[in-house]
Parts: structure tokens; C-alpha cells; sequence
């Protein structure tokens, strides 16, 4: 489908049923209609044909007549667009210039996910411009010592506006174009990139081997599996648009806008989120969307998908939206089996990461009994008293009802939908409303954070949220430049922050190194809603490697706790978080590096150990 450079020319394929003729008109005829430009009609509705002539770089559009009106439309499947939007397409050989070093998706238990905006993410270019894929490049470093071990990109498919979430894209196959670095300015940004290559041994980009978002996007994923990062792309298959424009998608055979928005091919009259639902009853739209997440799996090398609000393909498009579900991931599945395939679905369902026909197919899901819960006891600790907080719903929501798998779900504290502009406080605002730098804001951030990264599931950061961002977020670059990252604090030596980002870092790289923390075995050893305290034993089924994690979120060190352990004898204080403030924290409360399990039966184990718990911490023991 779409335009594809071949021999001396180029063939080209669009689905336009109901058109009464289609021409390509480009910078190959001077952009005018003629019989030689006139595609031919075959019997499923798709108008194709071969142009000889046709160059890399060179301008198109399809010329559609239909029973409503005539004009251009931009092809649905163009790899790339011309600058500035909305314009031609540009026809584009798809080969980069890849390192080939054999990078394997990670297993989806060993998935530490980075949630980010690319255009907020980084953005060094402000006010001229918002971040860029090979500015997201530049920070690969950073994320790799950090510890994740996938990145996931908010939507980055061609949207219309300057700014936005990316949740209301219109071009499916072509990356946004403000995300990517203008050829004039690239030869800078290509030598930062090739300093990364260079200390890998690799050879270096040419300048010229960059140009255009496609291959900007490419490079980032490039370099991202360089340094071991898988990448998942955030894709929205429910619906599109939400200005669409008459070159778009929207009624692209040109009908007559008389029957209303089932006349325009591609969609349904129900409305989602300012667009309009995919209509899933038709085989040509379900193809036309596998066969997107089949080209970022097979030309862009990505790792698996984050797919927008599932529920709403499966409500508003049933009864076809769940057999449109069933035949993606099991495409997907057969196209690359690593791949993974995440849904949001609300509210949760476990039949989503079932195997057809029982369930859709998907690998996980997102979840958010945990994330509620977290923000849940945090929030009420911040309240100047010694009420109870819920340790106890807490952890009934460690492990959600339904699910088999600890990988099978995704959770994690704070996300691109929860502290957007004028939603929920982040983590450290949330632990101290009213001083979000403070030490309680700072050691309850620590437990919630601690949580995700110890608890069963996929853990999910949000961009900031490793070294103690306290701002909500906005897409908007423009008017809400005070709500960017602030970057400048780790650059400039602020100790909350790095001593913030010390602790994330740390966490994360014992959660890799412990295959305790990522195994099946789990089972919830005490919780204590007036103590404020909740233990969980973390273990791989068959050969051990057991963990105990204690969470405490009193306002006072207690001590002489006594929790049950499952065997005796030395365990080590593995990790401490209260260690981590004003590193290294001089009044550090805890146990030494160690306690002793002795035989005193507790919490259904045969052993137990006395412990200090540090105030507002979370402890972590293991072998």
C-alpha cells in the first residue's frame, strides 16, 4: 500500500472504493493530472498503479473525484510529510543505515518502562523549538545509568497542531514533524549523536543519512537499542483526528457529507476524545491499522506497542472491535514474538491479556488499583496526625484479581493522564501539599516510588518522577514553559534532586540484579493500618532467591519490630531508603546492613527477626 520506490520508478496502491477516478500528481508530472498519472481500479477497491521516473525525496498526493467533491488527499500511508503541516506527502526509500549488534527485546519480566513526551521531554532549543527524537537520543545515556530498560514514546504519529498529547493523530505511518530536526540544523545535532556511537565502537552517521523525521526516528531507536533499551511506541487504534482537514483521512474517497460520518470510509458517527471512532466492521480499516503496527515492528525495529484506551475499541466498535483485538496481537505475535503488546483498558480487565478466543491476545495491561492505593496512603500521611492509613488495601493491591502472570500488569504511581496540568499532584507534591521539597515530601516519595519498583507487575515511570519533579506536566510548550523538566536542577548540584535520583537508580538496579524482585513468587506477610507498615516476600518459584520487602510510612522511627521471615540464620539490609536523604544520611536509622532470624514462629513462617523501621521508609532483605 502507498507509494514504494522500485526499478526506475514507483508503484502505487490506496484503498478509495467509491472514487470515480485517482491520479498521483507529484513532483514527477509538475503536478498535474494526466492519463498516465491515472490509476487503475481492481476489484476490492484499491486504485494502483506504476509511475516510472519517481525519485527518493520527490512530492505526491493522490487526486480523488468523488460524489461529494474532488481535490487532493495525502496518501494514508505515507512515510513522511513535508514541512511545514499540512502538506504533500514525500516518497521515501525506507532503508538506515542500522547497527547491526543483535539486540533482543528484553523479557517482559525484566521491563523497567520510562513513560515520556517527546516534545517536553528534553528541550534544549526553547523557544524556537520543542524537544526532537534526537534530542530524546542524547539523553539514552542518562536513561540507560538510570537503569530502565524500555522507553516508551507518547504518541509520536503525525498530529496537526504545533503542540499536543499525540492522541489526536490523522497521518498513521509518518512521525510528527515537529519532532524532528530541520536539515539545516542538523550537522550539530549529528555530531552529539555520533560522539554516542563513537563510544560504542560504531560507525558514525552521515548527516545527510538523518534527514526527515523518518530517519530521525529510526536513529533514535537505533541508538536506544545500542545501549540494551527496548523501545515501545504509544499507538492510538480506537479512534483519530480532531481537526481533520479535507486532505486527511476523513470521508477520503469524497462521499457526500449528506450520510453523515459513515460515509467517511474510515470511520463510524461515534465520537472519541474530539475524533471519531475507526469503523472496525470493515476489513480494510482493521488491515490498514495492523498493518501499521506491522511497519513500526518491521522498518522501525520497535519493541511492542502501548495501545490508547482499548475499551474504547472494544465498546464503541462492537461487535467488531474485539475480533479486530484478537486478529492484531495474534498478527503481531506471528510477525515478532517478543514483541510486546500493552493495553490501556478501563476499567481492568483480565480477559485482555488472555489468549484468543477466550481473551484478546494482549501480553499486559495497564492497572490501577496499585497506583490509586500508593497515592491513596501517601495522601493521607501527609495529614498532621497518627490516623490509620489503608496498608491493608494496599496490599490486596499488589497483585490485581484475575491475572497469573506478574508480568501481566503494568503499574506505577504517576503517569502522563494523572498529573497532567490541572489533574492529581505528583508524588512529592502529594506527600507534603505544602512543601513539596520537604522531608516528608521527600522519604514518602521514596516509599511510593520503592513500591512500584519492588512490588509484582511491570513497574512504569513517568519522565521526572527519578529525581523528585514536583511540577504537574503540560504538552504545551508555549504557555507552559514553567512546567518543563527542571533539568537545570541536576545540572546545577540540587541535592534533593540527585539524592533523589541516586535512590531511583539504586532501586532499579537491584530490582535487575535480584531475580527475587522480578520472579512469580509472592504472598503478603503483614500489614498493619495503625503501625503503618505492609511486608511482602518476593521469590522465583522453584529456586528461591527470596526477598522480603518492608514498607513503613510512620512519621517516627519504631523499633523492635518483629516480622516473620521465611528462614533463619543472616539476612542482609540490602536496601535502605532512608540512607538516601542528604546522602549519605548521617542520621541514618536502620539495622545496621543486617539482622538475624531466629526460631520464633511469626506471620506463618517458622522464623522471625526484630527490626528498626526507619521513619517513612522502605526496607528491602534478602540472602
Amino acid at each position: 500500500m502507498g507509494a514504494n520506490l522500485i526499478a526506475d520508478g514507483a508503484t502505487f496502491r490506496v484503498w478509495a472504493p467509491h472514487a470515480h477516478s485517482v491520479h498521483v500528481v507529484g513532483d514527477f508530472n509538475g503536478h498535474l493530472r494526466t492519463d498516465t498519472d491515472l490509476l487503475t481500479r481492481d476489484n476490492y477497491g484499491h486504485w494502483l498503479g506504476f509511475i516510472p521516473g519517481v525519485r527518493d525525496r520527490q512530492r505526491y498526493m493522490f487526486y480523488i473525484v468523488g460524489d461529494g467533491s474532488e481535490g487532493p488527499k495525502r496518501d494514508p500511508y505515507a512515510r513522511e510529510l513535508e514541512t511545514p503541516f499540512p502538506s504533500k506527502c514525500i516518497i521515501r526509500k525506507p532503508d538506515f543505515p542500522w547497527h547491526e549488534l543483535g539486540f533482543i527485546t528484553p523479557p517482559f519480566h525484566e521491563f523497567v518502562i520510562y513513560q515520556l513526551h517527546v516534545g517536553t521531554f528534553f528541550t534544549p532549543n526553547l523557544p524556537n523549538k520543542a524537544g526532537t527524537f534526537l534530542d530524546v537520543a542524547l539523553k539514552i545515556p542518562y536513561l540507560t545509568e538510570l537503569g530502565i530498560t524500555a522507553l516508551q514514546l507518547m504518541p509520536i504519529q503525525e498530529f496537526q497542531t504545533q503542540f499536543s498529547l499525540g492522541y489526536n493523530g490523522t497521518d498513521y505511518y509518518s512521525p510528527e514533524m515537529d519532532y524532528a530536526v530541520a536539515d539545516a540544523d542538523l550537522a550539530s545535532y549529528v555530531a552529539k549523536v555520533n560522539e554516542l556511537l563513537e563510544s560504542k565502537g560504531q560507525q558514525k552517521y552521515e548527516v545527510a543519512e538523518l534527514y526527515g523525521e523518518m530517519n530521525q526516528l529510526k536513529a533514535l531507536v537505533d541508538i536506544c537499542h545500542l545501549h540494551g533499551v527496548a523501545v515501545l511506541l504509544d499507538v492510538v487504534y480506537n479512534h483519530a483526528g480532531g481537526s481533520f482537514g479535507d486532505e486527511s483521512i476523513y470521508f477520503f474517497d469524497r462521499q457526500a457529507t449528506t450520510g453523515g460520518n459513515r460515509s467517511s470510509l474510515y470511520f463510524t458517527d461515534k465520537g472519541h476524545a474530539g475524533g471519531l471512532v475507526f469503523d472496525f466492521a470493515k476489513p480494510e480499516v482493521r488491515d490498514f491499522l495492523i498493518q501499521n503496527a506491522k511497519f513500526f515492528l518491521n522498518e522501525y525495529r520497535v519493541d511492542g506497542f502501548r495501545y490508547d484506551r482499548v475499551e474504547v475499541i472494544d465498546h464503541d466498535g462492537a461487535p467488531y472491535g474485539w475480533i479486530f483485538c484478537q486478529d492484531l496481537t495474534a498478527t503481531l505475535l506471528t510477525n515478532t514474538s517478543n514483541a510486546m503488546d500493552l493495553a490501556e483498558y478501563w476499567n481492568v480487565n483480565p480477559y485482555i491479556v488472555k489468549r484468543p478466543p477466550e481473551g484478546a491476545g494482549f501480553d499486559t495491561t495497564l492497572t490501577d488499583g496499585l497506583r490509586i492505593a500508593i497515592r491513596n496512603v501517601i495522601a493521607n500521611a501527609s495529614v498532621p496526625d497518627e490516623r490509620p492509613l489503608d496498608m491493608t488495601v494496599l496490599a490486596r493491591n499488589l497483585w490485581p484479581d484475575g491475572f497469573y502472570e506478574h508480568w501481566h500488569f503494568v503499574q506505577g504511581p504517576e503517569n502522563h493522564d494523572i498529573v497532567y496540568k490541572g489533574r492529581e499532584l505528583r508524588i512529592s507534591n502529594l506527600g507534603d501539599p505544602s512543601n513539596a521539597r520537604s522531608w516528608f515530601a521527600r522519604s514518602r516519595a521514596r516509599v511510593a516510588t520503592g513500591l512500584s519498583l519492588t512490588a509484582p507487575g511491570i513497574p512504569m515511570l513517568f519522565m521526572g518522577q527519578e529525581f523528585l519533579e514536583d511540577k504537574q506536566w503540560s504538552d504545551n510548550f508555549v504557555d507552559d514553559q514553567n512546567l518543563l523538566l527542571y533539568w537545570a536542577g541536576l545540572d546545577q548540584g540540587d541535592k534533593d534532586m540527585i539524592d533523589h535520583l541516586r535512590f531511583t537508580r539504586e532501586l532499579i538496579h537491584l530490582r535487575n540484579s535480584r531475580p527475587g524482585l522480578k520472579g512469580q513468587g509472592f504472598r503478603i506477610v503483614h500489614t498493619h493500618d495503625q503501625n503503618r507498615v505492609l511486608v511482602f516476600h518476593r521469590w522465583v518459584e522453584g529456586e528461591g532467591h527470596d526477598v522480603l520487602v518492608v514498607a513503613h510510612l510512620g512519621n517516627a522511627h519504631r523499633f523492635d519490630y518483629c516480622i516473620g521471615f521465611p528462614g533463619g540464620g543472616n539476612w542482609r539490609e540490602v536496601f535502605n531508603s532512608d540512607v538516601y536523604d542528604h546522602w549519605v544520611n548521617p542520621q541514618v536509622a536502620g539495622n545496621g546492613g543486617q539482622v538475624w532470624a531466629d526460631t520464633q514462629p511469626l506471620h506463618e513462617f517458622n522464623f522471625s527477626a526484630s527490626l528498626v523501621l526507619p521513619a517513612n521508609s522502605l526496607l528491602v532483605f534478602a540472602r
